[in-house]
């Protein structure tokens, strides 16, 4: 059985990794030890929750279970991940869960990789949607050969983040917030990608101007001759998390779900003379993340999805650049 530790109990930590971890429980009681969850937060008191013991400093932690048999949810911002990482290794913790993204540009990735390295990390990042079950339906169509050829890939996420810009800032872009998720996926349906366009748009909030954190638009080039644009707006009124695939013979077009609210996902399919079908389904993408994640720690089953990862930051540190730089804050008008 594996023990667990929280670094982090912000939004990630608390809201999501903490109550899909009770349902990866719950699902799978062999898996988790029984012994409560250890929570580390090096930003400010973490919430308090049931069945968790909060801890005043890492070495306490690393007292409280074995580091060996214990994962770590990384999930402090990427500007302290690398520090935070030497230190959870120089305890002897090698199982690693990382908030995505993985890291925000090369330089981040580069002390990331010496770090695992150095000390034999075993990290997964956590971009969910590629244990999504629309995803793995999505998957299923491109290698199956049913629709012909992948043609192309549009992703549009449509979430309101204001927040985002009103306090704190722990994302450089609009390209750290939402669109790792989907990066992920079409690098896995598609293959490897270079970037043909890219584009930031500013977070406006009354007279206020937070640079770079409004919009983000990205365009592929796949290797397989897929093209893929993804869409992610933080200042929509709207929720929406679409994904359209264009085959020889069909369309495809999912519905992740948006909020803790509802775990449902939604396909529908369409054919050339209108024939369509739909579909809906439970699809809580995070907890199974984690059990997978969980069961593959628990047996030392060889990584599959990192590679795909660091490719994810390459490719949104080149979107960086291509946009204009501009001043980090500034008033409207």
């Amino acid at each position: 059985m594996l023990h667990t530790l929280i670094v982090g109990m912000g939004r990630a930590g608390h809201r999501l990794h903490l109550p899909s971890l009770a349902k990866v429980r719950a699902a799978a009681p062999a898996l988790l030890a029984p012994a409560p969850i250890v929570a580390f937060d090096p930003f400010r008191p973490p919430a308090g929750a049931d069945h968790v013991v909060t801890v005043g400093a890492l070495e306490e932690a690393a007292r409280c279970h074995p580091p060996a048999r214990t994962v770590v949810h990384l999930c402090t911002p990427p500007h302290v991940r690398a520090a935070m990482l030497d230190r959870l290794a120089g305890l002897g913790y090698r199982k690693v869960i990382v908030e995505k993204p993985l890291a925000v540009d090369l330089v981040g990735l580069a002390a990331i990789a010496r770090i695992r390295r150095r000390h034999d990390l075993d990290i997964t990042v956590a971009t969910h949607w590629l244990d999504s079950a629309l995803t793995r339906r999505l998957r299923a169509a491109v290698t199956g050969g049913r629709f012909g050829n992948l043609h192309r890939v549009r992703v549009v996420q449509n979430k309101p983040r204001f927040a985002l810009g009103a306090g704190a800032r722990t994302h450089p872009t609009a390209f750290d917030v939402e669109v790792p998720h989907a990066l992920a996926v079409a690098l896995h349906l598609a293959g490897d990608a270079r970037i043909t366009e890219a584009a930031l748009d500013d977070l406006v909030i009354g007279d206020r101007r937070v640079p770079r954190l409004g919009r983000a638009r990205l365009r592929l080039a796949h290797r397989s001759g897929v093209r893929t644009e993804i869409d992610s707006d933080l200042t929509s009124p709207v929720r929406e998390r679409r994904i359209t695939l264009e085959f020889d013979g069909g369309v495809l077009v999912g519905h992740y779900p948006c909020s803790d609210a509802d775990h449902t996902a939604q396909l529908r399919t369409g054919r050339p003379g209108g024939d369509t079908s739909w579909t809906a389904f439970d699809d809580d993408a995070f907890p199974a993340f984690l059990r997978n994640a969980y069961e593959r720690y628990a047996t030392s089953a060889p990584h599959g999805t990192l590679p795909l990862q660091v490719d994810a930051v390459r490719l949104l540190t080149e979107a960086k650049r291509r946009c204009t730089a501009v001043p980090e804050v500034r008033g409207v008008g």
